[in-house]
Protein backbone atom coordinates (compact mmCIF):
# COMPACT_ATOMS: atom_id res chain seq x y z
CA UNK A 1 0.00 0.00 0.00
CA UNK A 2 1.11 3.66 -1.09
CA UNK A 3 -1.03 5.72 1.00
CA UNK A 4 1.26 7.20 3.08
CA UNK A 5 3.32 8.66 0.98
CA UNK A 6 4.14 12.13 1.07
CA UNK A 7 2.49 12.14 4.75
CA UNK A 8 4.41 13.13 7.96
CA UNK A 9 3.60 11.84 10.99
CA UNK A 10 4.58 13.19 14.36
CA UNK A 11 3.01 11.23 16.67
CA UNK A 12 5.81 9.31 18.39
CA UNK A 13 5.00 6.40 20.75
CA UNK A 14 7.46 5.38 22.37
CA UNK A 15 11.51 5.14 21.36
CA UNK A 16 12.77 1.48 22.47
CA UNK A 17 16.36 0.51 21.98
CA UNK A 18 16.88 1.36 18.21
CA UNK A 19 12.98 1.21 18.04
CA UNK A 20 10.70 3.54 17.02
CA UNK A 21 6.78 3.39 17.60
CA UNK A 22 4.65 5.45 15.51
CA UNK A 23 1.24 6.35 16.08
CA UNK A 24 -1.91 6.91 13.71
CA UNK A 25 -0.42 5.36 10.37
CA UNK A 26 -2.49 4.37 7.41
CA UNK A 27 -1.32 2.52 4.31
CA UNK A 28 1.96 1.52 5.48
CA UNK A 29 3.26 -1.90 4.92
CA UNK A 30 6.36 -4.10 6.18
CA UNK A 31 9.95 -3.33 5.28
CA UNK A 32 8.86 -0.36 3.66
CA UNK A 33 11.64 2.65 3.68
CA UNK A 34 11.38 5.75 6.35
CA UNK A 35 12.77 8.89 7.00
CA UNK A 36 13.54 10.54 10.20
CA UNK A 37 13.76 14.12 10.81
CA UNK A 38 14.47 15.28 14.04
CA UNK A 39 13.98 18.62 15.32
CA UNK A 40 17.02 19.93 15.19
CA UNK A 41 17.10 18.81 11.24
CA UNK A 42 19.43 15.59 10.85
CA UNK A 43 17.85 13.13 8.78
CA UNK A 44 17.36 9.16 9.73
CA UNK A 45 16.38 6.23 7.95
CA UNK A 46 14.48 3.07 9.01
CA UNK A 47 12.83 0.13 7.61
CA UNK A 48 8.91 -0.77 8.82
CA UNK A 49 9.68 -4.01 10.91
CA UNK A 50 5.71 -4.18 11.99
CA UNK A 51 2.34 -2.78 11.34
CA UNK A 52 -0.30 -3.73 14.52
CA UNK A 53 -3.45 -1.67 13.68
CA UNK A 54 -2.37 2.16 13.57
CA UNK A 55 1.01 1.40 14.81
CA UNK A 56 4.40 0.89 13.19
CA UNK A 57 7.70 0.33 14.20
CA UNK A 58 10.68 1.46 12.82
CA UNK A 59 13.66 0.36 12.80
CA UNK A 60 16.38 3.32 13.17
CA UNK A 61 19.42 2.55 11.26
CA UNK A 62 21.17 4.91 13.10
CA UNK A 63 20.10 4.29 15.97
CA UNK A 64 17.77 6.43 18.85
CA UNK A 65 20.46 8.18 20.39
CA UNK A 66 19.71 11.82 20.90
CA UNK A 67 16.13 11.57 19.39
CA UNK A 68 13.47 12.51 22.02
CA UNK A 69 9.14 11.51 21.36
CA UNK A 70 8.55 15.32 20.31
CA UNK A 71 9.52 16.94 17.36
CA UNK A 72 10.15 13.92 15.52
CA UNK A 73 8.63 13.48 11.73
CA UNK A 74 8.52 10.35 10.15
CA UNK A 75 7.69 9.98 6.06
CA UNK A 76 7.01 6.45 4.82
CA UNK A 77 8.04 6.27 1.09
CA UNK A 78 5.33 3.72 0.14
CA UNK A 79 8.39 1.13 -1.18
CA UNK A 80 11.29 -0.97 0.52
CA UNK A 81 14.59 0.08 0.34
CA UNK A 82 16.49 0.14 -2.17
CA UNK A 83 19.99 0.63 -3.56
CA UNK A 84 21.90 1.48 -6.80
CA UNK A 85 23.26 -1.65 -8.19
CA UNK A 86 26.38 -2.35 -10.49
CA UNK A 87 30.12 -2.43 -11.45
CA UNK A 88 30.39 1.41 -9.56
CA UNK A 89 30.42 -0.28 -6.30
CA UNK A 90 33.93 -2.57 -7.29
CA UNK A 91 36.90 -1.05 -5.60
CA UNK A 92 34.55 1.12 -2.55
CA UNK A 93 34.82 0.57 1.09
CA UNK A 94 31.87 1.60 2.16
CA UNK A 95 30.44 1.20 6.27
CA UNK A 96 27.33 -1.31 7.09
CA UNK A 97 24.65 1.12 5.66
CA UNK A 98 26.64 1.63 2.11
CA UNK A 99 27.60 4.99 2.57
CA UNK A 100 31.36 5.34 1.30
CA UNK A 101 34.09 5.12 3.41
CA UNK A 102 36.81 5.60 1.50
CA UNK A 103 36.36 8.86 0.83
CA UNK A 104 34.93 9.12 -2.59
CA UNK A 105 31.47 9.78 -3.68
CA UNK A 106 28.06 7.84 -2.79
CA UNK A 107 27.97 4.86 -5.48
CA UNK A 108 25.47 5.74 -7.76
CA UNK A 109 23.76 2.88 -10.63
CA UNK A 110 22.05 2.98 -13.91
CA UNK A 111 19.52 0.64 -12.04
CA UNK A 112 17.90 0.08 -8.49
CA UNK A 113 17.27 -3.08 -6.77
CA UNK A 114 15.34 -3.60 -3.54
CA UNK A 115 17.64 -4.78 -0.46
CA UNK A 116 15.53 -7.70 1.21
CA UNK A 117 15.99 -9.84 -2.34
CA UNK A 118 14.26 -12.89 -2.41
CA UNK A 119 15.90 -16.83 -2.93
CA UNK A 120 16.27 -18.28 -6.40
CA UNK A 121 13.46 -19.90 -7.62
CA UNK A 122 14.20 -23.96 -7.23
CA UNK A 123 12.87 -24.46 -11.15
CA UNK A 124 15.14 -21.77 -12.67
CA UNK A 125 18.20 -23.27 -10.16
CA UNK A 126 21.28 -24.65 -12.32
CA UNK A 127 23.29 -27.40 -10.16
CA UNK A 128 26.51 -26.10 -9.17
CA UNK A 129 29.32 -27.79 -10.85
CA UNK A 130 32.83 -25.72 -11.10
CA UNK A 131 35.23 -24.99 -8.75
CA UNK A 132 36.11 -21.97 -6.64
CA UNK A 133 39.65 -21.96 -6.47
CA UNK A 134 40.54 -20.20 -2.61
CA UNK A 135 44.64 -20.61 -2.92
CA UNK A 136 44.35 -23.12 0.78
CA UNK A 137 45.13 -26.69 0.44
CA UNK A 138 42.94 -27.43 2.74
CA UNK A 139 40.14 -25.99 1.32
CA UNK A 140 40.51 -26.96 -2.96
CA UNK A 141 41.55 -30.82 -1.84
CA UNK A 142 39.75 -31.81 0.71
CA UNK A 143 36.36 -29.23 1.21
CA UNK A 144 36.15 -27.80 -2.42
CA UNK A 145 34.41 -24.40 -2.84
CA UNK A 146 31.77 -25.10 -5.96
CA UNK A 147 30.42 -22.23 -7.75
CA UNK A 148 27.15 -21.29 -6.13
CA UNK A 149 27.67 -23.03 -2.63
CA UNK A 150 27.03 -21.87 0.91
CA UNK A 151 29.84 -23.12 2.78
CA UNK A 152 30.70 -22.08 6.27
CA UNK A 153 33.82 -21.49 7.92
CA UNK A 154 32.90 -22.63 12.01
CA UNK A 155 35.50 -21.50 14.34
CA UNK A 156 35.88 -20.31 18.00
CA UNK A 157 37.21 -17.08 19.73
CA UNK A 158 41.09 -16.87 19.36
CA UNK A 159 41.10 -18.82 16.37
CA UNK A 160 42.67 -17.14 12.92
CA UNK A 161 38.93 -17.32 10.91
CA UNK A 162 38.92 -13.59 10.17
CA UNK A 163 42.76 -14.34 8.71
CA UNK A 164 41.70 -17.20 6.62
CA UNK A 165 38.22 -15.29 5.38
CA UNK A 166 40.40 -12.51 4.07
CA UNK A 167 43.14 -14.81 2.88
CA UNK A 168 40.57 -16.65 0.86
CA UNK A 169 39.03 -13.41 0.19
CA UNK A 170 42.56 -11.83 -1.49
CA UNK A 171 43.01 -14.97 -3.62
CA UNK A 172 40.14 -16.70 -4.37
CA UNK A 173 39.51 -16.99 -8.31
CA UNK A 174 37.13 -18.82 -11.21
CA UNK A 175 39.73 -19.42 -13.45
CA UNK A 176 40.03 -17.05 -16.51
CA UNK A 177 36.07 -16.65 -15.68
CA UNK A 178 35.34 -12.82 -14.81
CA UNK A 179 35.24 -12.75 -11.00
CA UNK A 180 34.45 -10.65 -8.28
CA UNK A 181 34.77 -10.35 -4.51
CA UNK A 182 32.25 -8.68 -2.04
CA UNK A 183 33.49 -8.93 1.66
CA UNK A 184 30.91 -7.76 4.49
CA UNK A 185 32.69 -7.13 8.34
CA UNK A 186 30.08 -6.96 11.00
CA UNK A 187 30.65 -6.16 14.39
CA UNK A 188 34.39 -6.13 13.42
CA UNK A 189 36.87 -3.84 16.03
CA UNK A 190 38.76 -0.80 14.24
CA UNK A 191 41.78 -3.19 14.53
CA UNK A 192 40.05 -5.71 12.42
CA UNK A 193 38.35 -3.09 9.98
CA UNK A 194 42.23 -1.75 9.51
CA UNK A 195 43.54 -5.19 8.95
CA UNK A 196 40.66 -6.24 6.69
CA UNK A 197 41.40 -3.13 4.10
CA UNK A 198 45.18 -3.52 4.28
CA UNK A 199 44.51 -7.65 3.54
CA UNK A 200 42.49 -6.97 0.17
CA UNK A 201 43.75 -3.64 -0.61
CA UNK A 202 45.08 -5.26 -4.13
CA UNK A 203 42.07 -6.77 -5.10
CA UNK A 204 40.49 -3.48 -4.17
CA UNK A 205 42.22 -1.86 -6.68
CA UNK A 206 42.27 -4.29 -9.43
CA UNK A 207 38.82 -3.50 -8.92
CA UNK A 208 37.11 -6.88 -7.85
CA UNK A 209 35.77 -6.14 -4.41
CA UNK A 210 33.19 -4.56 -2.42
CA UNK A 211 34.05 -3.77 1.04
CA UNK A 212 30.99 -3.76 4.00
CA UNK A 213 32.41 -2.66 7.14
CA UNK A 214 30.36 -2.87 10.16
CA UNK A 215 31.90 -1.91 13.29
CA UNK A 216 31.29 -2.96 16.63
CA UNK A 217 30.20 0.45 18.29
CA UNK A 218 28.11 1.54 15.01
CA UNK A 219 24.27 1.13 15.63
CA UNK A 220 23.42 -2.75 15.78
CA UNK A 221 20.44 -2.52 13.61
CA UNK A 222 23.53 -1.44 10.82
CA UNK A 223 24.51 -5.16 11.10
CA UNK A 224 21.37 -6.70 10.38
CA UNK A 225 21.36 -4.55 7.01
CA UNK A 226 25.09 -5.00 5.98
CA UNK A 227 24.87 -8.91 4.70
CA UNK A 228 21.38 -7.98 2.93
CA UNK A 229 23.36 -5.05 1.09
CA UNK A 230 26.24 -7.10 0.31
CA UNK A 231 23.87 -9.76 -1.30
CA UNK A 232 22.11 -7.28 -2.97
CA UNK A 233 25.27 -6.19 -5.00
CA UNK A 234 26.55 -9.30 -5.70
CA UNK A 235 23.25 -10.71 -7.06
CA UNK A 236 23.19 -7.83 -9.80
CA UNK A 237 27.23 -7.85 -10.43
CA UNK A 238 26.27 -12.00 -10.79
CA UNK A 239 22.80 -12.35 -12.70
CA UNK A 240 23.26 -8.79 -13.92
CA UNK A 241 26.89 -8.87 -15.38
CA UNK A 242 27.74 -12.17 -15.57
CA UNK A 243 30.09 -12.17 -12.98
CA UNK A 244 30.93 -15.24 -10.81
CA UNK A 245 30.77 -13.78 -6.94
CA UNK A 246 32.13 -14.89 -3.65
CA UNK A 247 30.39 -13.21 -0.83
CA UNK A 248 32.38 -13.51 2.17
CA UNK A 249 29.94 -12.74 5.60
CA UNK A 250 31.95 -12.22 8.61
CA UNK A 251 30.79 -12.63 11.49
CA UNK A 252 27.35 -14.36 11.14
CA UNK A 253 27.50 -14.80 15.24
CA UNK A 254 27.59 -10.41 15.40
CA UNK A 255 24.51 -10.78 13.07
CA UNK A 256 22.67 -12.86 15.22
CA UNK A 257 23.36 -11.83 18.40
CA UNK A 258 22.15 -8.07 16.60
CA UNK A 259 18.64 -9.71 15.94
CA UNK A 260 18.37 -11.21 19.42
CA UNK A 261 18.85 -7.45 20.98
CA UNK A 262 15.96 -5.74 18.01
CA UNK A 263 14.25 -9.47 18.97
CA UNK A 264 14.23 -8.63 22.61
CA UNK A 265 13.82 -4.55 22.22
CA UNK A 266 10.37 -5.98 20.38
CA UNK A 267 9.28 -7.56 23.21
CA UNK A 268 9.41 -11.07 21.28
CA UNK A 269 8.69 -14.43 22.94
CA UNK A 270 12.28 -16.14 23.03
CA UNK A 271 13.57 -19.20 21.88
CA UNK A 272 16.68 -21.12 22.09
CA UNK A 273 19.00 -19.31 24.00
CA UNK A 274 17.10 -16.19 23.88
CA UNK A 275 17.23 -15.87 20.41
CA UNK A 276 14.32 -14.98 18.39
CA UNK A 277 12.48 -18.49 17.17
CA UNK A 278 12.52 -17.09 13.39
CA UNK A 279 16.50 -17.24 13.74
CA UNK A 280 15.69 -20.26 10.91
CA UNK A 281 14.23 -18.60 8.23
CA UNK A 282 16.28 -15.38 8.51
CA UNK A 283 19.10 -16.79 8.25
CA UNK A 284 17.75 -18.87 5.15
CA UNK A 285 16.82 -15.63 3.92
CA UNK A 286 20.34 -14.94 3.50
CA UNK A 287 22.20 -17.78 2.64
CA UNK A 288 19.60 -19.35 -0.04
CA UNK A 289 20.01 -15.89 -2.23
CA UNK A 290 22.85 -18.04 -3.59
CA UNK A 291 23.20 -19.81 -6.46
CA UNK A 292 23.54 -20.34 -10.13
CA UNK A 293 20.22 -19.11 -12.80
CA UNK A 294 19.67 -21.27 -15.61
CA UNK A 295 20.26 -19.62 -18.64
CA UNK A 296 23.00 -16.60 -16.92
CA UNK A 297 26.16 -16.98 -16.93
CA UNK A 298 26.82 -15.69 -13.21
CA UNK A 299 26.96 -17.33 -10.36
CA UNK A 300 26.79 -16.31 -6.06
CA UNK A 301 28.85 -18.45 -3.95
CA UNK A 302 28.47 -17.39 -0.04
CA UNK A 303 30.90 -18.09 2.54
CA UNK A 304 29.74 -17.57 5.86
CA UNK A 305 32.07 -17.24 9.01
CA UNK A 306 30.68 -17.51 12.65
CA UNK A 307 32.32 -18.15 15.81
CA UNK A 308 30.78 -20.97 17.82
CA UNK A 309 30.59 -19.83 21.75
CA UNK A 310 32.92 -21.96 23.71
CA UNK A 311 33.57 -23.93 20.71
CA UNK A 312 29.81 -25.08 20.69
CA UNK A 313 28.42 -26.72 17.73
CA UNK A 314 25.32 -27.61 18.94
CA UNK A 315 24.72 -23.40 19.96
CA UNK A 316 21.94 -22.44 17.45
CA UNK A 317 24.05 -20.26 15.20
CA UNK A 318 25.89 -23.45 14.11
CA UNK A 319 23.98 -25.63 14.28
CA UNK A 320 20.70 -23.78 12.45
CA UNK A 321 23.59 -22.85 9.84
CA UNK A 322 24.45 -26.51 9.49
CA UNK A 323 20.50 -27.84 8.76
CA UNK A 324 20.90 -24.44 5.60
CA UNK A 325 24.38 -25.17 4.13
CA UNK A 326 25.66 -27.62 2.35
CA UNK A 327 28.77 -28.60 4.66
CA UNK A 328 31.22 -26.64 6.76
CA UNK A 329 35.19 -25.58 7.44
CA UNK A 330 35.74 -26.56 10.83
CA UNK A 331 39.25 -24.66 12.35
CA UNK A 332 40.41 -26.34 15.16
CA UNK A 333 41.86 -25.12 18.88
CA UNK A 334 44.03 -28.27 18.93
CA UNK A 335 45.48 -28.19 15.07
CA UNK A 336 46.45 -24.10 16.34
CA UNK A 337 48.29 -24.90 19.58
CA UNK A 338 50.05 -26.98 17.33
CA UNK A 339 51.46 -23.81 15.69
CA UNK A 340 49.82 -24.65 12.40
CA UNK A 341 48.12 -22.16 10.11
CA UNK A 342 45.50 -22.35 8.71
CA UNK A 343 44.22 -24.94 11.90
CA UNK A 344 41.55 -26.76 9.69
CA UNK A 345 40.52 -30.13 11.26
CA UNK A 346 39.54 -32.19 8.07
CA UNK A 347 37.74 -35.05 9.45
CA UNK A 348 34.91 -32.82 11.04
CA UNK A 349 34.88 -30.43 7.80
CA UNK A 350 32.84 -31.10 4.79
CA UNK A 351 31.81 -30.39 1.45
CA UNK A 352 28.51 -31.91 0.31
CA UNK A 353 28.82 -30.52 -3.22
CA UNK A 354 32.51 -30.55 -4.26
CA UNK A 355 32.00 -34.03 -6.42
CA UNK A 356 30.05 -31.64 -8.13
CA UNK A 357 33.09 -29.81 -9.00
CA UNK A 358 36.48 -32.03 -8.83
CA UNK A 359 37.57 -34.09 -11.42
CA UNK A 360 38.41 -35.00 -14.91
CA UNK A 361 37.49 -31.36 -17.02
CA UNK A 362 36.69 -29.17 -13.79
CA UNK A 363 40.08 -29.86 -11.67
CA UNK A 364 42.10 -32.85 -11.95
CA UNK A 365 41.32 -36.44 -12.14
CA UNK A 366 43.04 -37.67 -9.72
CA UNK A 367 41.16 -35.48 -7.38
CA UNK A 368 38.86 -36.91 -6.17
CA UNK A 369 40.36 -40.21 -5.20
CA UNK A 370 43.09 -38.42 -3.63
CA UNK A 371 40.96 -36.15 -1.34
CA UNK A 372 38.82 -39.21 -0.22
CA UNK A 373 41.91 -41.50 0.43
CA UNK A 374 44.02 -38.77 2.71
CA UNK A 375 40.29 -38.25 4.88
CA UNK A 376 40.46 -41.99 5.19
CA UNK A 377 44.53 -42.34 6.15
CA UNK A 378 43.94 -39.31 8.45
CA UNK A 379 40.70 -40.85 10.41
CA UNK A 380 42.80 -44.25 10.33
CA UNK A 381 45.91 -42.25 12.09
CA UNK A 382 43.59 -40.11 14.70
CA UNK A 383 42.73 -43.76 16.08
CA UNK A 384 45.90 -44.89 15.77
CA UNK A 385 47.38 -42.01 17.86
CA UNK A 386 44.37 -42.65 21.05
CA UNK A 387 45.98 -46.11 20.33
CA UNK A 388 49.61 -44.72 21.33
CA UNK A 389 48.50 -42.93 24.22
CA UNK A 390 46.76 -46.18 25.54
CA UNK A 391 49.52 -48.76 24.79
CA UNK A 392 52.55 -46.57 24.11
CA UNK A 393 54.25 -46.79 20.87
CA UNK A 394 56.04 -49.40 20.63
CA UNK A 395 53.64 -51.52 20.87
CA UNK A 396 51.93 -50.40 17.90
CA UNK A 397 53.11 -52.26 14.44
CA UNK A 398 55.11 -51.19 11.66
CA UNK A 399 52.22 -49.92 9.95
CA UNK A 400 50.90 -47.74 12.33
CA UNK A 401 54.04 -45.69 12.92
CA UNK A 402 53.69 -45.22 9.10
CA UNK A 403 49.87 -43.85 10.18
CA UNK A 404 51.69 -41.49 12.78
CA UNK A 405 54.25 -40.47 10.16
CA UNK A 406 51.38 -39.77 7.56
CA UNK A 407 49.29 -37.34 10.51
CA UNK A 408 52.76 -35.60 11.15
CA UNK A 409 53.82 -35.40 7.01
CA UNK A 410 49.82 -33.99 7.13
CA UNK A 411 50.05 -31.08 9.16
CA UNK A 412 53.54 -29.84 8.32
CA UNK A 413 53.83 -30.70 4.60
CA UNK A 414 50.44 -30.09 3.29
CA UNK A 415 48.00 -28.49 5.94
CA UNK A 416 50.31 -25.73 6.83
CA UNK A 417 50.94 -22.62 4.74
CA UNK A 418 51.67 -19.06 5.20
CA UNK A 419 48.33 -16.56 5.53
CA UNK A 420 50.02 -14.63 1.88
CA UNK A 421 51.10 -18.13 0.25
CA UNK A 422 48.54 -18.20 -2.86
CA UNK A 423 48.86 -22.21 -3.18
CA UNK A 424 47.92 -23.66 -6.83
CA UNK A 425 45.68 -26.53 -7.23
CA UNK A 426 48.75 -28.51 -8.65
CA UNK A 427 51.19 -27.75 -5.77
CA UNK A 428 48.42 -28.65 -3.20
CA UNK A 429 47.27 -32.36 -5.10
CA UNK A 430 51.44 -32.58 -5.54
CA UNK A 431 51.88 -32.30 -1.16
CA UNK A 432 48.92 -34.85 -0.76
CA UNK A 433 50.40 -37.52 -2.97
CA UNK A 434 53.50 -36.56 -0.38
CA UNK A 435 51.74 -37.44 2.05
CA UNK A 436 50.01 -40.55 1.12
CA UNK A 437 53.17 -41.87 -0.29
CA UNK A 438 54.16 -41.66 3.70
CA UNK A 439 51.93 -45.00 3.58
CA UNK A 440 52.93 -48.79 1.67
CA UNK A 441 50.79 -49.41 -1.25
CA UNK A 442 48.51 -51.85 0.65
CA UNK A 443 47.45 -49.14 2.79
CA UNK A 444 45.78 -46.89 -0.12
CA UNK A 445 43.11 -49.10 -1.09
CA UNK A 446 40.91 -46.67 -2.62
CA UNK A 447 43.51 -45.01 -4.89
CA UNK A 448 43.14 -46.78 -8.51
CA UNK A 449 45.30 -48.83 -9.31
CA UNK A 450 46.55 -46.32 -12.88
CA UNK A 451 46.98 -43.78 -9.91
CA UNK A 452 49.36 -45.42 -8.38
CA UNK A 453 51.62 -46.65 -10.96
CA UNK A 454 52.00 -43.18 -11.70
CA UNK A 455 52.97 -41.41 -8.48
CA UNK A 456 53.64 -44.09 -5.96
CA UNK A 457 56.82 -46.69 -5.23
CA UNK A 458 57.21 -50.39 -6.43
CA UNK A 459 55.34 -52.82 -4.28
CA UNK A 460 58.06 -53.60 -2.57
CA UNK A 461 58.00 -50.00 -1.12
CA UNK A 462 56.58 -51.85 2.27
CA UNK A 463 59.98 -53.09 3.20
CA UNK A 464 61.69 -49.16 3.17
Amino acid sequence: MTGAVGIEYTRVRDLRGPLLFVEGVSGVGWDEFATIVLDSGERRHGLVLEVDRDIAVVQVLEDTAGMSRTGTRVAFSGTPLRIPVGAGWLGRVCNGRGEPADGGPPVLGGSYAEVGGAPINPVRREPPNEAVLTGVAAVDVLTTLVRGQKLPLFSAAGLPHLELAVQIAAQATCGGDPFAVVFAGMGLTHADTAFVRHGLAARSAARELVLFLNTADDPVIERLLTPRLALTVAEHLAFGEGRHVLVVMTDMTAYAEALREVSAARGEIPARRAYPGYLYSDLASLYERCGRIRGRPGSVTILPVLTMPAGDITHPVPDLTGYITEGQIVLSGEVQAGGTYPPVDPLASLSRLMRKGTGAGRTRADHPAVAAQLIAALARSRQVRELADLIGRSALSPTDLRHLDLEDAFRHRFLAQRADEDRSLDDSLGRAWEVLLTLPRSQLGMLPADLLDAHALPQDQEAR
